[in-house]
């Protein structure tokens, strides 16, 4: 089997209007994220039934790239939003984390309360060069306020930001911003500078982000990354008061290989994506890049100087409710940008209220608007 690879011009994602456009033949394989759905639409990407034996995915991962009945996508990068925390400060300001590694939306608050109260900032999360970290607390509530089929409707607009159980949770999480709860450089740091606030200067007692956190987490100190000896504990986002589902989360696939659909050489594409798609890979991704994976993988074959994270992640995701993707993979256009300078950024930097920011996304995202 012979190939050519090619590298995509400053490490841009490939869109599908540039393949529209090109004169030159797309790639027969090529790297995608799910939050692209145009490919699809579009009839860009060759179905992979056929092509991989499918069996060799996880279950959870396919639904990231069915499409009418059919799979899309070899999903090798997979992730869920958890909240990583500090044991030690944690700790330090008088919060114990109970065995369900799950605090309740009270016991939540006064965590925010502790910490502000002894100058160690809350929560580490900076929105300065991303669209999206500023809503991870916010929405991972709203999910577990919820349950999966109401979240469902206010991601897809169905459901209105007024309604009395999103407006429940959006004022408590107005009460945690109000008493401190971001760093006062919310709104310039960067996603990088977050990783380094929590684990390094100034230190945070916790730490919302996706699962793909060791892909920096787990470089050397000199490169950014964690100190070896650092406390890290991953906890539970908090239950909701009369919560639909306190075992919710989200989670999503990433970085994902596809087959474009006019290729001539789709046999041996299909080929070379099948021979990518064994237990074997799935357990080197988990040991040399440290993510989880949508492929299948054996956990007892993965040599890893952090199998004990891995565990922990595991057991945190033990008996989960998972919902898939994560609010930027439904919005888009106006709604998308107003969920950016909105729930990313003014209301969780507390320049906004509840009332004007359910208005905002409302007027942007709610069908029939």
């Amino acid at each position: 089997m012979r190939g050519q690879t090619q590298l995509h011009p400053e490490g841009r994602h490939l869109h599908a209007g540039e393949i529209r456009r090109s004169h030159r033949p797309a790639p027969d394989v090529f790297y995608l994220e799910p939050d692209q759905p145009e490919f699809l639409a579009g009839g860009f990407l060759e179905p992979l039934d056929g092509h991989v034996d499918l069996a060799k995915f996880e279950d959870w991962a396919k639904p990231a790239w069915t499409y009418k009945g059919k799979v899309y996508g070899l999903p090798v990068e997979a992730y869920t939003v958890e909240l990583y925390y500090n044991k030690d400060l944690v700790k330090k300001v008088g919060v114990e984390v109970p065995p369900s590694y799950q605090l309740t939306q009270a016991g939540f608050a006064d965590l925010v309360r502790k910490g502000a109260a002894a100058g160690i900032t809350p929560v580490s999360q900076g929105v300065g060069d991303r669209p999206f970290p500023g809503g991870l607390l916010l929405f991972e509530s709203l999910l577990r306020k919820l349950g999966t089929e109401d979240y469902g409707k206010l991601l897809n607009g169905t459901l209105s930001f007024k309604d009395p159980r999103v407006q429940e949770v959006m004022t408590w999480f107005k009460g945690l911003v109000d008493a401190g709860a971001y760093p006062k450089s919310f709104a310039t740091l960067k996603l990088g500078e977050s990783h380094y606030y929590f684990y390094q200067k100034p230190g945070a007692l916790t730490f919302p982000d996706p699962s793909w956190f060791t892909g920096r987490a787990f470089a050397s100190p000199e490169s950014g990354g964690m100190p070896a000896n650092f406390p890290l504990g991953i906890m539970q986002f908090p239950a909701m008061d009369d919560g639909k589902c306190p075992t919710c989360k989200t989670l999503a696939v990433a970085g994902s290989f596809v087959m474009y659909a006019r290729g001539k050489n789709k046999p041996c594409a299909g080929a070379l994506l099948d021979s990518m798609a064994t237990a074997g890979n799935g357990d080197k991704w988990m040991e040399q890049v440290s993510l989880q994976t949508g492929l299948k993988s054996d956990p007892a074959k993965i040599n890893s100087s952090h199998a004990e994270y891995f565990a922990e992640l595991n057991a945190r995701n033990k008996g989960a409710t998972y919902f898939f993707g994560t609010p930027l993979l439904y919005y888009r256009s106006k709604c998308a940008e107003t969920y950016t300078q909105v729930m990313n950024n003014a209301f969780p930097a507390g320049l906004i209220g509840v009332a004007e920011a359910a208005d905002k996304m409302d007027a942007a995202c709610r069908k029939g608007s």
